[in-house]
């Protein structure tokens, strides 16, 4: 195996002035770090990585865990992130929690054990928090995507969920319908929560009441509650329309209304937050409240590097990004008998 005092003897340097080529440390004229680098290249020599972690302190590795990695907003928002990561120099580490706490506690606990140099953390829900405690507790960096959970000061980047939700409600009620069913992940969830609020506030702001057993908790992930679904299409006065508060929740959704003989839109509209990287493909066009999800990626890694390679550390920053409302096929217009 070549070492360091074998490219030290061939390039007429001391092992020294090798590692200072090899960190990128110390003043060393240009000439003498050409010839090293020449040498190192003829005798093909890999630096350890983990030699040099130890002496730096930084391993050049990050790590993004996301809650969903079939959830095409979380593989838009995977990619920004390891395009920013590889810009600025950095490897990443990615890791999925399928919205599961215990997946979630097993990644943190690898995290810790990997020695990367800070985390773009999408957490499943509130109960995360004793997660995010773990890596304050070990100084480790860290950026919160897309959730924020009560009780962690931290840099975030966020989309703008009630927003969101506010406009695709209001787009159903101004195409005629008044009874807007809500399928919606869990309250632990602070998009969940803000959804709803948003929800309930195009129904206030328009004059409509709110029907509380038109609304359905369940996991983000997917949609399985057969016998929830049931309970809206037997209700005595059931939806005209459904607000899907995730992509995933409308394919659920729509695939659980074809077993029942239902077609969307034309015997009920659905509507979803959250787009698809091959929208058209799906059928029907489904009307969205758009996120940038690369974005979301790109600025939550800028943040964390930021936050990493900042002296002295500097105030937490929130991002709220917009979405937007691309009306498509999913959603028509109610005629009333």
């Amino acid at each position: 195996m070549i070492t360091i005092y074998d490219i030290a003897e061939k390039a007429g340097v001391s092992a020294m002035t090798v590692s200072r080529v090899i960190n990128n440390t110390g003043r060393i004229s240009e000439a003498t770090r050409k010839r090293v680098r020449k040498v190192m290249e003829e005798l093909h020599y890999i630096p350890n990585s983990m030699a040099r972690s130890l002496v730096l302190q930084k391993t050049h590795i990050l790590s993004l865990l996301i809650t969903d990695i079939t959830n095409p907003f979380y593989t838009t928002i995977a990619r920004g992130a390891e395009d920013a990561a590889k810009r600025s120099g950095f490897r990443l580490l990615f890791g999925n929690s399928d919205e599961d706490y215990a997946k979630e506690k097993d990644y943190v606990d690898m995290i810790l054990s990997t020695r990367v140099d800070g985390v773009l953390f999408a957490p499943t829900g509130d109960h995360s928090l004793e997660h995010l405690q773990q890596l304050q507790k070990h100084n480790i960096p860290f950026v919160v995507l897309d959730r924020e959970v009560p009780g962690i000061e931290a840099d975030v980047v966020l989309g703008d969920s009630k927003e969101g939700a506010r406009k695709l409600v209001e787009h159903l009620i101004g195409i005629g319908h008044r009874r807007i069913a809500l399928i919606n992940g869990s309250q632990d969830v602070s998009t969940a929560r803000l959804r709803h609020l948003g929800y309930r506030e195009a129904h206030t702001l328009n004059g409509l009441p709110i029907d509380d057993s038109l609304i359905i908790h369940v996991n983000y992930r997917d949609f399985h509650d057969e016998s929830a679904l049931e309970a809206l299409l037997q209700h005595p006065s059931p939806p005209t329309a459904i607000f899907a508060a995730n992509n995933m929740l409308a394919v659920g959704v729509i695939k659980s209304l074809r077993q029942r003989g239902l077609q969307v839109p034309q015997d009920i509209s659905v509507v979803c937050f959250d787009d698809f990287v091959h929208a058209e493909a799906i059928n029907p066009f489904l009307t969205v409240a758009a996120q940038p999800a690369y974005q979301f990626g790109s600025l939550g890694m800028q943040l964390l590097i930021e936050r990493i390679e900042s002296e002295p550390a500097r105030e937490n920053r929130k991002l709220i990004l917009p979405s937007e409302l691309l009306i498509r096929a999913s959603s028509q217009a109610l005629v009333r008998a």
